[in-house]
């Protein structure tokens, strides 16, 4: 054996002795590794890093191969919580150091709009999310519809609450336009049982008033009505509760952002420039500091018409990746694009949305677009 392949093996023994190994351990990871290595994590509702956003508190601290810091969230409730902490894991692993034992904190700046705290009991669900569009007619309430079916195929307790007072659409397309929503004994108050079809728990005031009739209510009559949906109800456990908001933005937008803490909105809109100019001034109301609702993407409707005898043509009826774009120069997820499909409009109109339809195409469309929520 040479001389160097002897000192080597010594040198190899001796590194690892505990003198040495904590020598090694001391030496290794600096504060500015850790902050350049958090400059590559980007938080996704805003696809700027962590250090350009602002979230990494003034705290690391270092002690042999153990780091910890604190993350600035806007509330906790914030959607991208988890994945932002282990992509953070992740990067210090990958770029500093891979035997590193990394410490996350969270602290929360809550800059949003807080629940009214006299009388808003919390809804038990893990993630409360508003369907929103900025103009109506571009498919909002169908894609609520399936979108809540999608989840519960996939195995989730799914609750919707149809918040467009002045235009329900739900109860018609759930075929439960006559079912109408008794009252419950639960710990000695009445809450009002909310109707279950298709495995989905929802409620609208179209259960309430005369469907011939409009409901001409002021904005702090139809504000009061969706607290009382909200509040008076026995929704339960749930996974996901949707909320299929009015059009535009108005009284009840903001009352739904100051009853629940809000997970996040998703907006939907069709490729036409019309539609996309409301769909801009949605995404921003729920961007606006004194609202601060994660976007967590947008759905382009009604993307395309590929008529039954020519399957492999594709028209651009109301124009092409109009929503697409929209969400690339907003940095908001694309969550799917969906074709316009007679067959999504006649499962509606049945009351029997297309996601029922276990193989579908379309059906497959808004499993996808589940997915990717």
């Amino acid at each position: 054996m040479s001389v160097f392949c002897i000192f080597a093996q010594l040198f190899a023994q001796l590194w690892e002795t505990p003198y040495l190994c904590e020598l090694k351990q001391h030496i290794i990871m600096y504060p500015q590794q850790i902050i350049d290595a958090l400059r590559r994590v980007r938080y996704p509702g805003t696809g700027k890093d962590l250090i350009e956003s602002g979230m990494l508190e003034d705290d690391i601290r270092i002690s042999g191969l153990e780091v910890s810091f604190s993350l600035i969230f806007d509330k906790d409730t914030d959607p991208f919580l988890r994945s932002v902490e282990k992509a953070s894991e992740v990067a210090i692993k990958t770029y500093v150091e891979s035997n590193a034992a990394v410490h996350i904190h969270h602290k929360f700046r809550q800059q949003h709009i807080a629940p009214e705290a006299s009388d808003s009991p919390i809804i038990n669900a893990r993630h409360i999310i508003a369907v929103h569009s900025g103009k109506g007619g571009v498919g909002k309430s169908t894609v609520t519809a399936n979108l809540a079916i999608a989840l519960v195929n996939a195995g989730y307790r799914v609750g919707l609450l149809d918040a467009d007072i002045h235009g329900p659409s739900q109860p018609k397309m759930f075929h439960t336009e006559d079912c109408r929503p008794v009252a419950v004994d639960i710990d000695g108050r009445s809450l009002i049982e909310p109707i279950e079809q298709y495995g989905v728990k929802m409620l609208s005031i179209g259960f309430f008033v005369d469907p011939e009739k409009a409901i001409i209510w002021r904005g702090g009559m139809a504000s009061n009505a969706i607290k009382q949906l909200v509040q008076d109800a026995d929704w339960g456990e749930l996974d996901y509760f949707l909320i299929d908001m009015p059009p535009g933005t108005s009284d009840i937008h903001l009352t739904i952002v100051q009853t629940l803490p809000l997970t996040g909105a998703i907006v939907v809109t069709t490729p036409q420039p019309v539609a996309l100019a409301d769909a801009r001034k949605g995404v921003e109301m729920f961007q606006n500091e004194k609202v601060n609702v994660p976007v967590l993407g947008l759905i382009e409707n009604m993307s395309w018409f590929t008529p039954a005898e020519l399957p492999d043509n594709r028209y651009y009826l109301f124009g092409r990746d109009g929503g697409k774009r929209l969400a690339q120069e907003m940095n908001i997820p694309l969550l799917g694009q969906i074709p316009l499909v007679q067959s999504i409009r006649e499962a509606g109109d049945e009351g029997e949305p297309i996601a029922l339809r276990a193989g579908h195409p379309a059906a497959e469309i808004f499993e996808q677009i589940a997915k990717q929520l």
